[in-house]
């Protein structure tokens, strides 16, 4: 609207600049054009000010539904670990499986936090004088388990397994978890949102190939609408008891 009244002013000045060149006009023309826009009485009116209050009101609403409809999500959330661990380092220019680390992230619900253990697998002879290391040492030797700070946290109310969508599903770790190769400090990339979820459900296709479990069910798809890719929501991914029960 803006750009709108702006191009019609523009479209007015050179109307009237072209106007005011002729010399065919008369008296009741020539008073026209040298009239001036009265911006007192435009502030004055009362239609006006319905209008702005209207936008205003409209605006806050807007602000208000959106900070609403923003409670209790922590995308982009990035704490400050207790020891400084670069996964650009790790996973970026050494190449280290995620699973090295995450040791139960294909074959359980959870993709468990490394234990000092296995961070000892390479730092007893690597980089041993380094002070991040040394409080691994001393994590150790105080029998305390390092406090790393959660990042991704789902409600209690979402049921998630990790073994589901990595190891049945052949997702990469980088669809959900962005470009974790080149973060030195971890954020949350992505939304993790019921919404989020729900559009990869209806958009992302089954892993079918090599699973008996699902020959019959794609058969039965492919006989009644084989246009559309057999989804996980074809299988029943968007239903409420998927994921909530």
């Amino acid at each position: 609207m803006i750009v709108l009244v702006v191009t019609l002013a523009i479209i007015a000045n050179l109307m009237k600049d072209v106007l005011q060149g002729r010399k065919d006009l008369d008296g009741r023309d020539v008073e026209i054009l040298d009239q001036r826009f009265d911006w007192n009485k435009l502030y004055q009116s009362s239609a006006l000010r319905g209008i702005v209050g209207v936008v205003f009101g409209l605006v806050l609403l807007y602000a208000g539904v959106q900070s609403v409809m923003a409670v209790g999500l922590t995308q982009g959330y990035q704490p400050t670990q207790p020891i400084a661990f670069s996964h650009k380092i790790h996973a970026g220019e050494n190449q280290i499986n995620c699973a090295y680390c995450h040791t139960s992230v294909y074959k359980g619900k959870s993709a468990n936090i490394p234990s000092a253990n296995i961070c000892m697998n390479c730092h007893s002879q690597i980089k041993t004088e380094s002070p991040e290391i040394k409080k691994i040492y001393r994590a150790i030797e105080r029998k305390q388990p390092i406090q790393w700070v959660r990042i991704h946290n789902l409600p209690d109310l979402a049921y998630f397994n990790h073994s589901q969508h990595t190891q049945v599903g052949g997702i990469q770790c980088q669809t959900c978890h962005g470009p974790i190769q080149n973060m030195e400090v971890v954020y949350q990339y992505s939304a993790l949102t019921m919404g989020w979820c729900i559009n990869c459900h209806r958009e992302t296709p089954l892993n079918t190939k090599g699973n008996a479990y699902y020959d019959n069910l794609v058969k039965l798809h492919d006989k009644s609408n084989s246009a559309v890719p057999f989804t996980v929501s074809s299988n029943g991914g968007t239903e409420c008891s998927k994921c909530h029960y």
